[in-house]
């Protein structure tokens, strides 16, 4: 602690940044060292609803982000979340979900955070100012214009993540922000500038708490939307899950069972018949196509299985 007091570096980057909504005290928590147990629980379970009205006041852009994700990923990008603390936590989170639940490579879905994965069960917050490792990060991982940038600060004022965002725009990748604080607070350089005001913590300045539920939701809302559209979704199952344990073969065969309605063990033959993918079962099921025929008709129908059932017709 000492030596990051003496550092000249951090000392220029400690600006007040009391103004900022994230940061203001909660009037409602004001005497909150001095309430009941009961009291406590009570008001988080009223203030956590402010997250989900943050959310939903930002569907518009949360729209955009969706489609302009999708279609960056159509023409052969990757979709990379940067962040520092809760917020890089919260990203690697997502990003981590999308292989095992989308059958997704491993960098179609990237997340960066500040420090490293080492920062996942440390802390490691002070590496969050340093505005030139997040560009160096990037580069690492061959970040060009043809991906997508998701820069998540819940102040938005982190230097690791904002010159992130700026390196991102000049060289025309989609660029996305999301932040809790009003725009008259932070301007952010962005295509698209996800806004999720959810008002002062009850703990204050403790955003890994209203900020970042809203956070995580706009995240789920990202990637599983835009998953649903790239077509690994049918109905409302997940046909592209990796069948890698035996809760996920479990899942597998029930997607399989119902919405061909066969039996469990009819289910089973038509998985193994196609090495594990439940689309190619379905997609085999249907079309009585062998697993080559079925594999070369996905293929050539962007693998999404609506648009192959429609080229039997």
């Amino acid at each position: 602690m000492k030596e990051i007091l003496n550092n000249e570096f951090f000392v220029n980057q400690s600006t007040n940044r009391g103004y900022l909504l994230t940061e203001a005290n909660n009037p409602k928590s004001q005497d909150l060292d001095l309430m009941s147990t009961s009291d406590i629980v009570k008001l988080f379970c009223e203030e956590d609803k402010q997250a989900q009205s943050a959310v939903a006041s930002a569907l518009p852009s949360i729209i955009s982000a969706v489609e302009a994700i999708t279609n960056c990923i159509r023409n052969k990008g990757r979709m990379f979340y940067i962040g520092a603390g809760t917020s890089g936590r919260l990203a690697v989170l997502d990003a981590a979900e999308c292989p095992p639940t989308f059958c997704t490579p491993p960098d179609l879905v990237q997340a960066i955070i500040a420090g490293g994965e080492c920062s996942l069960t440390r802390s490691s917050e002070q590496l969050e100012d340093d505005p030139n490792q997040s560009i160096q990060d990037l580069l690492s991982r061959g970040f060009n214009q043809r991906d997508c940038l998701v820069g998540i600060s819940a102040g938005g004022t982190t230097p690791y993540v904002i010159n992130a965002l700026k390196y991102s725009r000049a060289i025309s990748a989609v660029t996305i922000s999301i932040c809790c604080v009003p725009q008259d607070q932070v301007k952010i350089v962005s295509d698209i500038d996800i806004r999720l005001v959810t008002g002062a913590e009850i703990l204050s300045g403790s955003t890994r708490l209203k900020a970042g539920t809203a956070t995580k939701m706009t995240l789920n809302i990202l990637s599983t939307v835009v998953m649903v559209k790239l077509g690994k979704v049918f109905g409302n199952k997940m046909i592209d899950v990796s069948a890698t344990n035996s809760k996920l073969i479990d899942r597998s065969l029930r997607i399989i069972s119902e919405i061909l309605d066969i039996n469990r063990d009819e289910s089973y033959k038509l998985l193994l018949q196609s090495k594990g993918s439940v689309k190619l079962a379905l997609l085999m099921s249907m079309s009585g196509y062998s697993y080559n025929e079925a594999q070369q008709l996905l293929s050539i129908s962007q693998d999404n299985l609506r648009t192959a059932l429609k080229k039997l017709n």
